[in-house]
């Protein structure tokens, strides 16, 4: 064989970006107010606070709270707001939804922090493939937050990347 194989991809100037490495570090844990109905069907209040005084609040310690209900009934926003009262001082954040939905509002948060001017003139890979799956409102937010800065982006790997964006001004 003629020459030395070298790995363009390597070489190149392209930056990538998994955005599963903006998932927070800390623990998401599911706190389902349905745990807390009478017979499972209705919110008393007298037996709810009283329930509440009695929660043990040290598996919530430094962790992120994702707060639902998973039964189909009418939760007072009174409810919600006691909750956060008791589980505040303890936790570390509270979100209302499922866990998959908190995850998805904790990267899109982390999204929102990024400087778009350390990618400026810069050739990014949005990784198409990760650990966690990332819905697609994290994927338009990405390319909002980088498309003013980039020179272009791309979907997907370095070896098969879409292009999804160039800027013909910046060169």
């Amino acid at each position: 064989m003629k020459g030395d194989i070298t790995n363009r991809v390597a070489n190149s100037a392209l930056i990538t970006i998994d955005l599963s490495d903006y998932r927070p570090n800390e623990s998401i844990i599911e706190f389902d107010v349905k745990d807390f109905l009478f017979e499972g069907i209705i919110l008393k209040e007298k037996t709810f606070r009283s329930s509440l005084k009695e929660l043990d609040l040290t598996k919530y310690e430094n962790k992120i709270i994702a707060l639902f209900c998973s039964e189909d009934v009418v939760i007072p926003m009174w409810a919600y707001m006691l909750i956060v009262s008791y589980l505040n001082p303890v936790c570390l954040d509270v979100h209302f939804g499922r866990k998959e939905d908190v995850l998805q509002k904790m990267i899109l948060q982390n999204i929102n922090l990024i400087n778009a001017g350390e990618f400026k003139n810069q050739k990014v890979i949005i990784k198409g493939c990760g650990g966690i799956t990332i819905n697609e409102s994290l994927y338009i937010a990405i390319t909002k937050k980088l498309q003013k800065s980039v020179t272009s982006l791309m979907f997907g790997e370095a070896c098969s990347a879409v292009p999804v964006y160039k800027n013909k001004k910046m060169k």
